[in-house]
């Protein structure tokens, strides 16, 4: 009914409008007089001076009335909207149905979705998304062509409904963690286990949530074109770009939780191996070329369906999960002998290579120094801590304070159980460790019985007044960058290269082997 009292106007408008004609009609009669074609009707010749009648009847208007607005109906003979207007109170009956419409659209498009991509497709996204706009562009285009008052703008909020719905359904697509009792009881929950299958899904839920961000804003321009002036402030869908935002955050994140799970079983085979026992140093465990697999079978997928930004983003979340994880995983340990710390430093080492080569296993560079930075400090904190458990006894706690400044008592406690030490032998190391307060550089000075007991300490204390302090920060960097590049010999070979430099020494502790 709306139609046909939509085509009765324009009938009206056409037949006794004036110079109210449509601008479709206008463009048509200037086509003509441009087109210089002999053979005119008579209908082509009277629709041209109708049209310079009613415009000269107009300026006598505007002469005679001054600002009288010739649009208002009897004025200027407008008859677009003297009748349809009624309609619009009404039409919510028609925005609930194209909602539906729409609606049932958005459930069969998920239902035949195959979360595959068509062979040949240069987009990576879904076809789901490509549907679900096109259903949406038909919807506005009816609209449009009725009214572009509240109704159209009801539409319009139909359309946020729909898109945030998809944006729920992408989300609910993702793999999820184990929950529930038998999870907690495992310790399992919020693990993420997913196949290559599900990696590529993930990405194509990436991809399909970018371009709907992009596409709901070509949208909401689309209708703040076609709607009358007094909504077009009011159409946004910043909401709805939000909503696919967070899809995108999810899925990068849940990709990140699969990888790690993956890891989980190099992390306790890690674990398992038997450093307190270990004879020789060899090359990299079997547990470094299961992480390197790992990377290799995924990164190279991941790296050609993800766009460089999201990339980024997976190897910066990538990398600060591995690096503490790995950190931490040393402590899981069981003892580790000095042999067992030089070959798992030697495999620290080839873990950090290995994350260092991601970005060129994806064929992606582009951000990668601020990446390789990342992994560089956070894998040094475990070569740190290697260094650290082959330093001497005597010295482990400067040692300690050199090389992690941050770390904790309780922490360097369990690094004391993994060089072997008993609860008694601990303590005195514990005791001159709490003196030291912050970190290496404000050790405690060694001071007679009868001076004032203090927990923080001046600077560096020199030689000769404890021939048994270590001089300099520098020194202690020196010895453990010196236990780091022994790493690749034998226990043996480094124990010569260490006792022969501390033989050059007058003081320091490697000198007490020599004092007898």
């Amino acid at each position: 009914a709306l139609q046909r009292t939509l085509e009765f106007e324009e009938e009206l408008a056409e037949k006794f409008g004036g110079g109210t004609r449509s601008k479709d009609a206008v463009d048509d009669n200037e086509e003509t007089e441009r087109s210089g074609n002999k053979s005119q009707t008579v209908s082509d010749i009277r629709k041209k001076y109708e049209k310079k009648l009613a415009a000269h009847d107009g300026s006598q208007h505007e002469e005679q009335d001054g600002q009288k607005d010739s649009s208002v109906p009897g004025a200027g003979f407008n008859f677009r909207g003297i009748i349809s207007s009624c309609f619009e109170p009404h039409l919510s009956v028609y925005i609930e149905l194209e909602e539906k419409t729409l609606m049932d659209s958005l459930e069969k498009e998920m239902l035949e979705e195959t979360w595959e991509i068509e062979e040949g497709s240069q987009t990576n996204i879904l076809s789901s998304s490509i549907k679900v706009f096109v259903i949406i562009r038909r919807s506005l285009k009816r609209c449009s062509a009725l009214t572009r008052n509240q109704t159209l703008f009801n539409l319009f909020k139909a359309f946020q409904k729909v898109l945030k719905a998809y944006a729920t359904k992408l989300f609910a697509r993702l793999p999820k963690g184990g929950t529930g009792i038998v999870a907690a009881a495992t310790g399992i929950e919020g693990q993420i286990k997913t196949s290559d299958k599900d990696e590529r899904v993930i990405c194509y839920i990436v991809n399909t949530a970018e371009y709907c961000h992009k596409t709901c804003g070509e949208l909401a321009d689309n209708v703040s074109k076609l709607i009358d002036a007094q909504f077009a402030d009011r159409v946004d869908m910043s909401e709805v770009q939000d909503e696919f935002s967070a899809v995108i955050t999810k899925s990068l994140i849940t990709l990140v939780h699969g990888i790690e799970t993956k890891f989980d079983s190099e992390m306790a085979a890690m674990t398992r191996v038997p450093w307190s026992t270990l004879e020789s140093v060899g090359d990299q465990s079997d547990y470094v070329n299961g992480i390197n697999l790992i990377l290799t079978s995924s990164i190279p997928v991941l790296g050609s369906l993800l766009s460089p930004i999201y990339f980024q983003f997976f190897l910066d979340k990538l990398a600060s999960s591995l690096g503490p994880r790995f950190y931490h995983n040393i402590f899981k340990c069981k003892q580790i002998s000095e042999t067992g710390a030089q070959q798992m430093l030697l495999d620290t080492q080839a873990v950090k290579t290995i994350l260092l080569e991601i970005p060129s296993l994806g064929k992606q560079t582009a951000g990668a120094a601020s990446y390789s930075k990342f992994v560089s400090r956070e894998m040094s904190k475990a070569e740190a801590l290697l260094k650290v458990i082959l330093s001497p006894i005597d010295s482990v706690a400067d040692t300690y304070c050199a090389l992690l400044p941050e770390g904790t008592l309780t922490e360097f406690q369990r690094l004391l159980e993994l060089k072997g030490l008993k609860k008694a032998d601990q303590q005195s190391i514990l005791d001159d460790f709490n003196k030291r307060g912050s970190g290496i550089s404000q050790p405690t000075i060694m001071a007679p019985s009868s001076a004032p007991n203090t927990s923080i300490a001046p600077v560096i204390t020199n030689a000769a007044a404890s021939p048994g302090a270590i001089t300099s920060r520098d020194d202690v960097l020196t010895r453990a960058a010196a236990l780091g590049r022994g790493a690749a010999t034998t226990g043996f070979k480094r124990f010569l290269a260490l006792t022969e430099a501390a033989k050059d020494r007058k003081d320091g502790p490697f000198r007490k082997l020599f004092n007898g």
